[in-house]
């Protein structure tokens, strides 16, 4: 069974910053992708970065230039720096990844979500 626990959301005022943080455990073979999405309030959960294996990142065009994925692997961590933050981007924000577990099956997981809100 694999887990996906995250950490770092709070209260910050629009301008701010944050750092969430996700950490991955139990009967892992290999993480492929890893990534964020968030759930805003009375909304459909959006994508919001991702970052494979090698580094490669994506984001959405709401926080291009403003949030910064990154991971490592040896740690089997993924983090997302939020820079600039606006009213907007509050919503309950969940760590995702593909996994590649001990019997050769690669599975999704999500975590329990953390909840980031930003006042004006």
């Amino acid at each position: 069974q694999v887990q996906l626990v995250e950490s770092g959301g709070g209260l910050v005022q629009a301008g701010g910053s944050l750092r969430l943080s996700c950490a991955a455990s139990g009967s892992i073979f290999i993480i492929g992708s890893m990534g964020w999405y968030r759930r805003a309030p009375g909304k459909q959960r959006e994508f919001v970065a991702s970052i494979t294996k090698s580094d490669t990142t994506n984001y959405a065009d709401s926080v291009e230039d403003r949030f910064t994925v990154s991971r490592d692997n040896a740690e089997n961590t993924v983090t997302l720096q939020m820079n600039s933050l606006k009213p907007e981007d509050t919503a309950v924000y969940y760590c995702a990844a593909s996994i590649l577990e001990s019997d050769i099956q690669y599975r999704d997981y999500w975590g329990q979500g953390t909840q980031v809100t930003v006042s004006s």
